[in-house]
């Protein structure tokens, strides 16, 4: 058997390492593909391979229908729009991610990106603090109830909404449950956003919700970029100099943004909601673990296209 880390975006150097000792540990090939910039680069090593780990690469039906042995690929992260699982199903393949490895990574950061906004940028002139601040989770997931822990520290007021978490669960963390997306917008100044892309959230964050958020408003995404519809939001700070979008996925508009609403927005420069050293060697270990563990037991677990 033979595992494959292929990452454009690379790993830092102790996470490979840690891939390439359990893959040998357990008797299997170890091959890495790094900083590739030719899409074929990828599909070939893909092709050579029984287990695929990637990160941001787009495992896309291109890529998948070219293999031949490939017979599981991990996701090292939550998020794992960038596989194409129906093509994977087709192809008997196995698609895995690794949930809660870089949640605590993110949620730093969504706080570190409000705090540097509350602080005007720390431009030398008054800001705001988050004490006493209302805290909207929308989707109380890893990284949602992190966000909500590390914003509790601050002494913030945590609300949650999530159709597909129980009250009692997301209560018993003491956080306090709204009914409904609408009322999380409408009385908290700020909300982390934290739901994935599909077909029923894609463009779901627009003008009717955002415009319902409080002066002073405060919208933190490390989530995905499409759940945002980008037209409505830029309508809405055209009329709102008091609203604030912090990003860790630049929007396609990035420059109009950038243009228009300078003090009103941040974007990453690259996204970084799990590059810590941390997150980087939680998710390469659980990769490796997870690959491992499908080939000896039959444990699918973290099996997404189930």
């Amino acid at each position: 058997m033979k595992i494959t880390v292929a990452t454009e975006k690379p790993f830092a150097p102790a996470a490979v390492g840690r891939i390439k000792k359990a893959a040998e540990d357990a008797g299997y090939e170890f091959a890495l593909l790094e900083n590739y910039t030719d899409k074929q680069d990828f599909i070939n090593a893909a092709k050579d391979t029984d287990a695929l780990i990637i990160r941001s690469d787009k495992a896309t039906r291109e890529v998948i229908e070219a293999t031949d042995r490939l017979k599981i690929i991990v996701r090292a992260g939550a998020g794992y729009d960038n596989i194409d699982l129906e093509a994977a199903t087709e192809k008997g393949i196995v698609a895995m991610n690794t949930p809660g490895q870089n949640s605590n990574a993110v949620a730093e950061l969504a706080m570190g990106m409000a705090v540097l906004m509350a602080r005007g940028k720390y431009n030398g002139k008054s800001g705001t603090e988050l004490l006493g601040k209302k805290m909207g989770i929308h989707a109380y997931g890893n990284v949602g109830k992190r966000v909500a822990t590390i914003a509790k520290g601050f002494g913030m007021e945590i609300f949650a909404y999530d159709a597909f978490v129980s009250k009692e669960d997301i209560e018993k963390d003491g956080v306090k449950v709204l009914d409904s997306a609408d009322v999380l917008y409408k009385i908290c100044q700020y909300v982390s956003l934290h739901i994935p892309a599909n077909e029923d959230t894609k463009q779901s964050i627009d003008y009717k919700l955002l415009s319902k958020m409080p002066e002073g408003a405060v919208l933190i995404n490390t989530a995905r970029k499409e759940v945002i519809h980008e037209d409505e939001m830029i309508k809405l700070m055209n009329e709102r100099s008091d609203f604030t979008y912090i990003s860790d996925i630049a929007p396609d508009k990035r420059t109009e943004f950038e243009e228009k609403f300078e003090n009103q927005v941040f974007f990453t420069p690259k996204k970084s909601g799990a590059q810590t050293v941390e997150a980087n060697l939680n998710a390469a270990f659980a990769s490796a673990t997870q690959i491992i563990n499908y080939f000896e037991n039959g444990d699918t677990t973290f099996q997404v296209n189930k």
